[in-house]
């Protein structure tokens, strides 16, 4: 909590004597109640009498708890027991007070029945010292939250509905926000209440004082008066800024049109309250633009009327809300991603190809070295860069996953780099991308062989100087991440065709680690066999005890083009087959003899290419489900299909 200083005596300037403040201050769009030591009502701004359906006559001179009663309907009321102890506490100890999100129940006008109406609120109790250096008045601040708790309740009841045996989470961080928001606008106010007394100086110390930035201005728009706080959010000393046009405070690209909007408003005046979903900017001395929400309002003076504008600095709220916003997406991301199946849960195997591959993680994983993985589909690459992820320094934050085969050219770039609200057709919210979500993280981009040629240079960009905007958005948004990168393609043949960036692949290139493909690990197939066995086993509530010997010379003989995915699928397929705890191996699908048949291939992607041709005259055709040829295969349907357009392969090929 903070001790309240004294105000600084000289800060208003020669105009402040022809101002009214006392109709300043009820002007401002907080809601204010000032109490004197007996807790009697001295003060009330306008904007707090709108909020509890009072009038200034009606309560001024008056008890706070007397207007404000419990409401005698609930049978455990605590508003008035909890806000009196606030108060008490603040008389007491001298320092302001900021309650939780308090449920206080307002009574309606007698004229509307004068029955209780359901409220919670956010508020904040602040003394005002007087020379004495006792407690003169209490500022008590608060902020209407009834539609944020009442939203959050609604949710907390579908949720309840939807997962009846789910715990029902506390309010999210949405309610609190406005709360925390709330202190944050009261700090500045916090220094300087001591200041405030009964007088005309009174009020003037607490428009000089408020947390907002206030600015009156006369009919033409020339600035009469600013606060303290207008000059530290602009940057701008109090004598620059007095007898200037307020465009001066305009962002330039708004700042013609502007005078002609302050001439209609003028002439038709009236209140214009903050939170109207205007989106406003503000521009400060240095150049430089923030977002703002401004309260307008008329005041007549017998000088003529001067507009009162309030301006409040969205800045750190913004900030709040991206970082709320980002934290949820991050959010949903994982839980998304704890639904996935990645193959196996450990990297199983003891050949020396594996093991080489295993001491490039460790090398690798502590630093922040770009990392590219290659190897043939099947093998394993997400799981060794999980590896790498949660060996390096980053392991604490996000493994943010992409794969550029699997989604469509036109939507890959709002995927990659997020979206505004309305960038394009059908771009109904803000969307974060991969690479925001990946922050402090690791990005790792599987089948980078795919990415669009057109998006190459904007993700080199994003590598090398650490920053990117979303579509829709000049803002540059900064991102600290490491990449992971994999494929199955050659990329360096590729850039000889001119199908890849090579300014890219040298940068993807940092640190390439090379995978064997399973044919070549051999002597893991076994253990490779068994942990699948136990596995899809146990899943099963099933007990395989047995493999027979001719089953695993088979298995092992076989060449396993879909490498270790493939030999996962067959093995469950063989679990789901077996009845007894001997394991019965479907061997027909493998066309194995005692020695490999002859092959009319030359190499290795004619010897795919016939395979694959031969699981699809098998499957009739038939790509995707359960005994769809990519299943078969130990493939998914988008890697199949940039599999068969790889090789050539045609529909009239194998139907």
């Amino acid at each position: 909590m903070y001790v309240p200083c004294a105000a600084a005596p000289g800060t208003m300037s020669k105009a402040s004597h022809s101002l009214d403040f006392r109709a300043l201050f009820e002007c401002l769009p907080g809601l204010y109640l000032v109490l004197d030591r007996d807790l009697t009502i001295v003060a009330v701004s306008d904007a707090y009498l709108r909020a509890t359906m009072t009038k200034r006559e009606e309560i001024l001179g008056r008890g706070v708890f007397d207007v404000f009663p419990d409401n005698p309907n609930e049978s455990a009321p605590s508003g008035v027991r909890n806000l009196r102890a606030s108060l008490e506490r603040v008389l007491r100890e001298k320092v302001s007070d900021t309650m939780a999100v308090q449920k206080y129940d307002i009574r309606k006008p007698a004229g509307e029945g004068g029955a209780f109406e359901e409220r919670f609120w956010s508020p904040i109790n602040s003394p005002v010292l007087g020379p004495d250096n006792s407690v003169a008045y209490i500022v008590h601040r608060v902020e209407d939250v009834t539609d944020f708790v009442r939203i959050k309740q609604q949710e907390s009841r579908r949720e309840a509905v939807q997962d009846p045996h789910g715990k029902t989470s506390p309010m999210e961080p949405e309610v609190f926000l406005r709360a925390r928001e709330v202190l944050e606008a009261n700090r500045l106010l916090e220094s300087a209440n001591q200041a405030l007394a009964r007088s005309e100086e009174h009020s003037r110390m607490l428009f000089e004082f408020s947390p907002d930035a206030v600015i009156v201005t006369d009919g033409q728009g020339k600035i009469a008066e600013v606060n303290g706080q207008a000059e530290r959010v602009f940057g701008y000393p109090r004598t620059e800024l007095l007898g200037q046009n307020v465009e001066m405070l305009v962002p330039e690209r708004f700042r013609n049109a502007h005078p002609q909007y302050r001439k209609d408003y003028v002439e038709q005046a009236r209140i214009r309250p903050m939170g109207v979903g205007l989106q406003l900017s503000a521009r400060r001395k240095d150049g430089t633009e923030f977002p703002v929400d401004i309260m307008l309002g008329p005041i007549d003076t017998p000088r003529g009327r001067i507009v009162l504008t309030v301006i409040r600095d969205l800045t750190e709220k913004r900030q709040a809300e991206e970082a709320l916003r980002r934290s949820q997406e991050e959010k949903r991301y994982l839980e998304e991603e704890l639904t996935l199946t990645h193959g196996f849960d450990e990297i199983i195997g003891e050949s020396a190809g594996l093991k080489r591959v295993l001491k490039q993680v460790e090398q690798v994983a502590p630093t922040h070295a770009t990392v590219l993985i290659l190897g043939e589909t099947g093998t394993g690459k997400e799981l060794i860069a999980r590896a790498i992820h949660n060996l390096s320094p980053r392991r604490e934050h996000a493994f943010v996953r992409l794969n550029c085969s699997a989604i469509p050219t036109g939507l890959l770039e709002s995927e990659l780099f997020g979206h505004e609200k309305g960038a394009f057709t059908g771009a109904i919210a803000q969307k974060i991308g991969r690479l925001e979500l990946a922050h402090e993280g690791t990005l790792f981009l599987d089948e980078i062989g795919d990415l669009p040629l057109e998006l190459q240079p904007k993700i080199l960009r994003a590598l090398q100087e650490k920053e990117f905007e979303r579509l829709g958005s000049a803002r540059t948004i900064p991102v600290n991440l490491r990449l992971i990168a994999a494929t199955n393609r050659n990329l360096a043949k590729m850039v000889e065709e001119g199908q890849f960036r090579s300014d890219l692949y040298y940068r993807l290139k940092v640190f390439p680690v090379q995978i064997p493909p399973l044919r070549e690990r051999q002597d893991d197939i076994p253990v490779l066999i068994r942990y699948f066995a136990n596995l899809h086993a146990r899943r099963m509530n099933r007990r395989i005890e047995t493999i027979p010997p001719d089953v695993m010379q088979a298995l092992v003989r076989w060449h396993w083009p879909g490498n270790i995915r493939e030999l996962e699928n067959f093995i469950e397929r063989a679990v789901i087959l077996t009845t007894g705890t001997t394991l019965r191996a479907p061997l027909s699908e493998l066309h194995l003899s005692a020695e490999p048949p002859p092959s009319s291939s030359t190499n290795l992607e004619d010897a795919e290419r016939e395979h694959i041709l031969r699981v699809l005259k098998e499957t009739k055709g038939m790509l995707s489900g359960p005994q769809g040829a990519a299943a078969r295969l130990g493939l998914k349907r988008t890697t199949l299909n940039s599999r068969l357009k790889k090789l050539g392969i045609k529909r009239s090929d194998y139907i």
